[in-house]
Formats: structure tokens, C-alpha cells, sequence
């Protein structure tokens, strides 16, 4: 499971796909409607806000509003009801892991969207993420 830190816009077709995916199973974990994935560490940062299932959707809404821009037909009735979350801090050194991982992928997968996007810096997080100093998150696995 990989709950990106970083803006979905960064995302070739199957990570954008891929995310829709993960964060809706995300979501059912944090609405007690699995077993697995319990313990699973992309979910703390969610488990630890204030009102878990509203972050949840607030990220799910993002992705759900930029596959709409793409073109793609996630299905609507998935979207939990969406209201403005409390942001949850991001370190920068976590971004810059997650944007050399993606562009790690991109590189392979999707050598056109690596070769847009792999001059750029200082990519935006997701709007649910607010930036602040720091290193790679100590759930995150290396």
C-alpha cells in the first residue's frame, strides 16, 4: 500500500489507478470493514488525526477529482461524503523520498511522464499534507 504524500498530478496512469485502489482499501481499514492491513504503516498518519475517516476522504476526494480531470471513470458513489479535514503534517524529507521512489518508477514504467517530470525540485504534496522541516517519516520503509 502506498498512500502518496505527494499531489496525485505527479502520477502515470497506473499509480494514479493504483492509488484509487489503495486508498479506498484504506479507507475500509479504517472503518473497521477488513482484517487486514490492520498494522500497516502508510496508515498512521491517518489513524493518528482526529477524525481518521474524514482525512480519508478528503484524500480520496483529491484523487477521485484529479482522475476526473484526466478523463478517467473512477465511480463517484465510492467517495465518502467530503468535508475540510485538519491538514496533516508532511516532512520535507519525507516528500524527497517519495519523489525519488516515483520517479524511481516512472523511470521504468513511464519514461515520457519520468522525463517531464524529473528537472523539477520541489514537487507539491497532496492537499490534505501540509509541508514542514524533517526527515523521512519513521513508519516509512527504505
Amino acid at each position: 500500500m502506498r498512500l502518496w504524500s505527494l499531489h496525485p498530478k505527479y502520477l502515470d496512469p497506473q499509480g494514479l489507478v493504483a492509488l484509487w485502489r489503495e486508498a479506498l482499501l484504506a479507507r475500509a481499514v479504517l472503518r473497521g470493514e477488513t482484517r487486514g492491513y490492520l498494522h500497516h504503516p502508510q496508515l498512521e498518519r491517518f489513524q493518528a488525526h482526529p477524525q481518521p475517516r474524514v482525512a480519508i476522504n478528503a484524500y480520496l476526494a483529491v484523487v477521485y477529482t484529479e482522475a476526473v480531470m484526466r478523463g478517467y471513470a473512477f465511480d463517484k458513489s465510492k467517495l465518502g461524503p467530503t468535508r475540510v479535514a485538519q491538514p496533516i503534517p508532511v516532512s520535507a524529507g519525507q516528500l524527497a523520498f517519495e519523489w525519488q521512489h516515483l520517479l524511481h518508477k516512472l523511470a521504468r514504467r513511464s519514461p515520457a511522464r519520468y522525463a517531464q517530470l524529473q528537472g523539477m525540485a520541489f514537487p507539491a504534496c497532496h492537499p490534505l499534507f501540509r509541508r514542514r522541516a524533517g526527515d523521512v517519516a519513521s513508519w516509512e520503509r527504505p
